[in-house]
C-alpha cells in the first residue's frame, strides 16, 4: 500500500429530525487501500456512504476527498470520486458503448479522449466483448461490471462500491472480487458489503458502524487477532458445575455445550488455562480436552454490534 491520505472524515454526523442516524464518525483512508465498511441494517452505514459520496449533506462534521472539502468545493472533490450505488444507475435501452460514452461526457472527459476512456474502462472490467450489446440484455454480473466501469471511467482516486456483489452467483462474485482487487492497484476502494468473507478476501482494513457510531476501525491483521479470541473449549470426565468454573481466576463466563463440555470465555490476564488445569487436578475433574477456540468473523461482528446495542438501546437509521 502506498502512502497518502485520500479520504478524511472528521466528526461526521447526520440528523433526521430528532433522530441522529450518524454520530461523530471519524476515520482516514490511505491511498491504495481497500476499506471494508460494515454494519447491521439500520446502523447508519448507507447514510454515511451517501455523505462521503456527496449525495447527502452532513448535519455536522467535514469530509475531505484528496484534500478537498466536499461541501466547500463539491465539484472539484467529486472529480476524484467514482460511485457505484447498490442499484447501478444503468440505462437498459443503451448499449454498453453508448452508456459509457455518456458517462464519460458526464464526467467532463474531453471529447477527443472519450473513446480511449471507454475502451480502457471496458478492458479493465472485462467488457470488450459486449460493447455493442444492450445493457438490458446482459446478465446481472455483466451489468455490475458496467456499473463499475462507469465509476472508474474518469480514473478517480477513490471508488465507492455499495454492495457490488448482491444478487450474483458464486462465479460472478469471484470475478467481481478479482476485479476489485485489480482496481486497488491504482485506486482506493471503499467497499460496503453484508458478505463478511468478502471483507477477509479483499480488504486491507475494516470499519464497523453500529447505531450511528463507529465501533471498530482496524486492519485485517488486527481483526485476525480479535478472531483468535480468549475462548477455551474444555471437557472433563468428572465435570464440575458451571458455578465452580466461573469462580476460577480469569474466567468471565461459562457456557455449557453438552454434558461434560464447556466453552469458557476468559479475560485478558492469560492465567485461566493454568487455573483450569490446577483446579482439575486438585478436584479430580479429570480434564480430557483443553483447546483455544478461534472465532469466525461473523462471531466477532455479532459480539461487537450486540455489545454496543446492549450498552445503548437507542436506534439509528440506515
Amino acid at each position: 500500500m502506498s502512502g497518502g491520505t485520500l479520504v478524511k472524515v472528521e466528526q461526521l454526523s447526520r440528523d433526521y429530525g430528532s433522530l441522529r442516524a450518524v454520530d461523530k464518525i471519524s476515520f482516514e483512508m490511505a491511498r491504495g487501500e481497500v476499506l471494508g465498511f460494515l454494519g447491521p441494517n439500520g446502523a447508519g452505514k448507507s447514510t454515511t456512504m451517501q455523505m462521503i459520496s456527496g449525495n447527502l449533506a452532513p448535519s455536522a462534521g467535514r469530509i475531505l476527498i484528496h484534500g478537498l472539502d466536499i461541501l466547500d468545493r463539491p465539484r472539484a472533490a467529486k472529480a476524484h470520486l467514482g460511485y457505484l450505488p447498490e442499484q447501478p444507475p444503468l440505462y437498459r435501452e443503451l448499449t454498453v458503448d453508448e452508456y459509457l460514452a455518456f458517462c464519460a461526457r458526464l464526467n467532463r472527459i474531453p471529447r477527443n479522449r472519450c473513446r480511449d476512456a471507454v475502451e480502457t474502462a471496458k478492458a479493465r472490467c472485462g467488457l470488450e466483448a459486449v460493447g455493442r450489446r444492450l445493457i438490458g440484455n446482459l446478465s446481472k454480473g455483466f451489468q455490475q461490471r458496467v456499473g463499475i466501469a462507469q465509476a472508474i471511467i474518469h480514473t478517480p482516486a477513490v471508488i465507492i462500491l455499495d454492495e457490488p456483489t448482491v444478487g450474483l452467483d458464486p462465479i460472478q462474485i469471484r470475478e467481481i472480487r478479482a476485479l476489485i482487487h485489480d482496481l486497488s492497484r491504482e485506486h482506493s476502494v471503499i467497499l460496503s458489503t453484508h458478505i463478511l468473507p468478502e471483507v477477509q478476501a479483499i480488504c486491507d482494513r475494516v470499519i464497523i458502524i453500529n447505531q450511528g457510531e463507529l465501533v471498530l476501525n482496524d486492519t485485517i491483521a488486527g481483526l485476525q487477532r480479535r478472531m483468535e479470541g480468549n475462548n477455551l473449549r474444555v471437557a472433563f470426565r468428572q465435570p464440575p458445575g458451571e458455578a465452580e468454573l466461573a469462580r476460577l481466576p480469569g474466567v468471565v463466563e461459562v457456557e455449557s455445550l453438552e454434558p461434560g463440555r464447556f466453552r469458557i470465555h476468559c479475560g485478558g490476564g492469560g492465567d485461566s488455562t493454568d487455573a483450569i488445569v490446577s483446579a482439575s487436578v486438585a478436584n479430580g475433574w479429570q480434564l480430557c480436552e483443553l483447546m483455544p477456540e478461534r472465532l469466525s468473523l461473523e462471531q466477532v461482528f455479532i459480539q461487537i454490534t450486540q455489545t454496543e446495542a446492549n450498552a445503548d438501546p437507542g436506534g439509528a437509521a440506515a
